[in-house]
């Protein structure tokens, strides 16, 4: 099995890139849906506690690769996309598969990821910039700053997202 494990910051592209596979046939799993689909399973919200610390308490108890395994429940194929991984815990997760993998940085600057992000208005959209350093920093600790230093592929996305579609795609055509 191929597998193009796609990282970076929120707000730097992830989706975009991944829209480029999708659009290309390739089976994928977003490693976000993993996490928010087991949240709303476990009741967690009603105690109060958000994605974000549900994601790292699950980390603390079952071990940092965590998601890689649950996502790795989902893959299928000769050529498979991981939209968000985290750290290089899971990364190894993966390539314990015997997978071929490849890893894929999107990066935006941070000005522009808050704009994003914000823009898009999801349930975990920052409400200010504060909140915006504070998953910043939340998402540091878990070790994406290392997957994405140890990326085979670094995307810039601060161009136009015809422009970036346009890269992810011909990236996606040099992986096959």
């Amino acid at each position: 099995m191929k597998m193009i494990v796609v990282t970076g910051m929120p707000g730097a592209g992830k989706e975009e890139f991944l829209s480029a596979g999708i659009d290309a046939g390739v089976p994928f799993v977003r490693m976000g849906d993993v996490v928010r689909e087991a949240y709303a399973a476990s009741g967690f919200e009603k105690e109060g506690m958000t994605v974000g610390q549900f994601a790292g308490n699950e980390r603390k108890i079952h071990g940092t690769d965590i998601w890689a395994k649950r996502a790795i429940e989902r893959m299928y194929g000769d050529i498979f996309i991981v939209d968000g991984c985290r750290s290089m815990d899971e990364v190894r997760s993966f390539r314990s598969l015997g997978a071929d993998v490849r890893i894929v940085a999107v990066h935006a600057a941070p000005s522009v990821r808050y704009d994003r992000l914000v823009k898009r208005a999801r349930e975990d959209a920052p409400h200010n910039k504060e909140e915006f350093d504070t998953r910043d920093s939340r998402e540091l600790s878990w070790g994406v700053g290392e997957v994405i230093a140890l990326c085979d592929y670094m995307m810039i996305n601060m161009a136009s997202l015809e422009e970036f579609h346009e890269k992810s795609a011909a990236l996606l055509r040099s992986l096959r």
